[in-house]
C-alpha cells in the first residue's frame, strides 16, 4: 500500500422525512474556534494489512467511544483528502451525541513549548441534515454526502 489511508463510517438516520448524518467536530487547538468546515466523518488511519472496513469500525468506536450500530455498511467509495486516501461506508442507525466519549491524542502545545497536552479526537458530535452537513463538513469529505444522497434516492 502506498500513501496514507483512512477509513470511516458515515452514520445516517431519517427523521420527519429528512436525512441526517452524524458528524464530529475535530478536537484540538487548531479547530477550537472554527465551526463551518471543521467537522468530520468519524474515521482514522489504518496500516497495511488491516482491512479497511475493520479499520472503519475500529475508528468509529475509538473516536466516539460507542459501538458501531448493527446494520449493513454501504460502500461510498474513496476520495483523496490532504494527501491520503479516505474510504467511507454509510450505515443507517441512531445514537445520542450526548453519549459520545471521544478518544484522545497527545500534542505538543503550544508549539515548541515542550509541553505535551491531551486533546479529544472530537470535542462534540451532532446530527445535521444534508444541507447543513455540506457547510459543516471539511471540504475534502463533502463528496460522501452527495454519494449518500444519490444512493438513498436510487
Amino acid at each position: 500500500m502506498t500513501g496514507k489511508r483512512s477509513a470511516g463510517i458515515l452514520l445516517y438516520r431519517t427523521t420527519t422525512g429528512r436525512t441526517e448524518v452524524l458528524l464530529g467536530h475535530m478536537g484540538g487547538p487548531f479547530w477550537a474556534r472554527k465551526d463551518d468546515g471543521a467537522w468530520s466523518i468519524p474515521k482514522g488511519e489504518y496500516e497495511s494489512g488491516e482491512q479497511p472496513q475493520a479499520a472503519a469500525r475500529r475508528e468509529f468506536t475509538e473516536e466516539l467511544g460507542l459501538p458501531v450500530p448493527d446494520g449493513e455498511l454501504v460502500d461510498l467509495g474513496e476520495v483523496r483528502q490532504s494527501g491520503k486516501t479516505v474510504t467511507v461506508w454509510a450505515l443507517h442507525g441512531d445514537l445520542d451525541p450526548a453519549d459520545v466519549v471521544p478518544g484522545t491524542f497527545d500534542l505538543e502545545w503550544p508549539p515548541r513549548s515542550g509541553r505535551i497536552q491531551r486533546f479529544p479526537e472530537i470535542d462534540r458530535a451532532a446530527w445535521f441534515d444534508l444541507t447543513a452537513a455540506e457547510t459543516k463538513l471539511v471540504k475534502g469529505q463533502r463528496p460522501f454526502l452527495a454519494r449518500l444522497a444519490e444512493w438513498l434516492s436510487g
